[in-house]
């Protein structure tokens, strides 16, 4: 069976404030730790009223130091907005205080829009353009050949991944022989053609001798498909408000949210549930079993956008369960 990890986006919720968000993803990782999930990744998104995590790196040493077996990574670091050395010298930093435990994820996206980049001082487009070109200095600190030396970073084994929801992110982990994850949790609508993009086109490098996918996967699970649907209104409406340009805080379930919702939201809200589990433990497990024989996925990341936090570590609970059934298959 292939592993589960989380990414967790410390969400905000309605009623809730930063500083329980970030004490939430520490006891999420540590409720991960647990059951045996793989890895545990955190988001930079950056003036978002409902994302905890914009200081990503900040928040992966704050996750890492209160766990100790669980991977700790960024899925993920929003390059354009950085310098590749300052990069390496945190991801440096947080692989020297938990050696073997982190992961570098690397978005060509801003994770923000143009407003807070100029706030962020940054421009994105030409950022954006050099994106390939940023990925391989960053390489070349941690290996030790870049045109400066990246202390902490030179040396450290930090596993690089490159993150995508379009076919750009598949050419590029192709290129650099690097695993890709795929943003399926909210973009899926060209989830199979970049897998076939990047196992096609992957060439062989020292950090990897294959592909190897990661694919993002909503899951709300719960003791019955009626509790977990109504859980996942939540989810619903987040999706509905980011994409009229109104994103907010988690907000509270509602019931039979999506009976007032008009035509066109529904649509696009069907497309982009098209890998995510709303249901009971026997749903989600028929639910995933389908999603990774479809699409062969070597490993799958759950996001539970639920609003109580009790419901949301049993929705990861119950996900546990389903993978120990499924691997026993």
């Amino acid at each position: 069976m292939i592993p589960f990890s989380i990414l967790d986006l410390s969400p905000v919720v309605e009623g809730g404030d930063v500083s329980t968000s970030l004490a939430n993803s520490r006891a999420l990782a540590q409720a991960g730790e647990r059951l045996g999930y793989n890895r545990f990744w955190l988001a930079e998104h950056h003036g978002m009223q409902g994302i905890a995590s914009a200081a990503t790196s900040v928040v992966i040493g704050h996750v890492a130091a209160g766990t100790s077996k669980i991977r700790v990574g960024a899925g993920g670091i929003m390059l354009p907005n950085h310098a590749p050395l300052l990069i390496a010298e945190q991801f440096g930093t947080l692989a020297a205080l938990h050696p073997g435990r982190i992961d570098l994820g690397l978005g060509r996206a801003p994770g923000s829009d143009g407003v807070v980049a100029q706030a962020m001082k940054r421009d994105l487009y030409a950022a954006a353009e050099r994106f390939p070109a940023d990925v391989q200095e960053l390489m070349s600190y941690f290996a030790g050949s870049g045109p400066v030396r990246a202390v902490p970073g030179e040396g450290e084994d930090v596993p690089v991944w490159i993150l995508g929801s379009s076919l750009y992110g598949a050419q590029v982990a192709a290129h650099f022989g690097l695993p890709y994850a795929f943003a399926s949790h909210f973009a899926p609508t060209h989830m199979h053609e970049a897998i076939r993009i990047y196992r096609e086109r992957f060439q062989p490098s020292e950090r990897l001798k294959k592909p190897y996918v990661m694919l993002g996967y909503n899951v709300v699970a719960a003791e019955t498909d009626e509790e977990a649907q109504f859980l996942s209104t939540s989810l619903l409406q987040a999706f509905v408000n980011l994409g009229r340009g109104t994103p907010g805080r988690l907000p509270r379930p509602v019931e039979g949210y999506e009976k007032d919702l008009p035509p066109d939201a529904r649509a696009r809200l069907s497309g982009m549930l098209s890998a995510s589990a709303i249901g009971s433990a026997d749903t989600v497990a028929n639910t995933i079993a389908s999603f990774i024989e479809k699409t062969g996925a070597d490993e799958l990341i759950l996001s539970a956008s639920v609003h109580d936090f009790e419901k949301r570590i049993r929705s990861y609970e119950i996900a546990a369960d389903v993978h120990a059934r499924l691997a026993a298959v």
